[in-house]
């Protein structure tokens, strides 16, 4: 199933610029590690902006047992809790999480305005990657891509507009079946959807986001944060 639209109709409709500069800067990303992979460059690009669970916690660790040099490794590395939410491991990711920002993120832009949906986009997908520090210490492989992020989008708009139907396409063979959805099935879908996320996928040595329950859980999470954020935003 792909959604396409909501029948949400706001009087008051801004363009969602931020919508537009985030698909189109993860876009412009994802076409320049097509690059690398092309010049075997990939795998050092990964593994330098890319989450790693074990490199964070360890640093985090090794500073606590009297190491200062492992606090200024993690202050380094700190950064990479962001950045690893604009790259992309897969054709079938990107274009999964970018349909779903479209979707569900332009409403929220709209009520929430540019300033705070940015702000509530890149939170939410910062607090994710810790969660998933937390909950795989010892993972080793790059975490990457807006999961996260796009999870608390999802939250967040079942949270407000939870009534609202989804316009969506049902492919069927050679043959799309247009039909309404509501936006609350949308909860299990982005669960089920995932399992596809490896179609596609980039060249990329040792692999990244292993799918197991441990980040399913964080996905979780992520969009338990939505909902709390945007409940506590309590916006009418």
């Amino acid at each position: 199933m792909i959604p396409i639209s909501d029948n949400l109709f706001i009087s008051s409709r801004k363009k969602p610029i931020i919508i537009y500069w985030l698909i189109g800067i993860n876009l412009a990303l994802f076409l320049w590690e097509f690059k690398l992979e092309i010049s075997g460059q990939l795998g050092i690009f990964v593994i330098h902006w890319g989450l790693i669970p074990a490199q964070m916690h360890g640093a985090i660790a090794s500073f606590f047992a009297g190491n200062s040099a492992a606090g200024m490794f993690f202050l380094s590395r700190s950064a990479s809790v962001l950045t690893a939410m604009f790259i992309h491991g897969s054709f079938s990711q990107i274009l999964g999480n970018l349909l779903f920002l479209w979707v569900f993120g332009r409403n929220l832009e709209n009520i929430l305005g540019h300033g705070r949906f940015l702000v509530f986009y890149l939170m939410c997908g910062v607090l994710t990657g810790i969660i998933q520090i937390l909950a795989n210490p010892n993972l080793t492989v790059p975490l990457i891509g807006a999961n996260g992020a796009i999870a608390s989008v999802l939250g967040a708009y079942i949270f407000k507009f939870p009534k609202v139907k989804i316009d969506t396409v049902m492919p069927l063979l050679v043959i799309f079946i247009p039909m309404q959805i509501p936006a609350i099935f949308y909860t299990i879908w982005w669960f089920v959807q995932q399992l596809f996320y490896g179609i596609g996928s980039l060249n990329i040595p040792g692999g990244v986001n292993p799918l197991n329950s441990v980040n399913y859980w964080a996905q979780i999470a992520g969009f338990i944060i939505g909902i709390t954020t945007m409940k506590r935003l309590q916006l009418k």
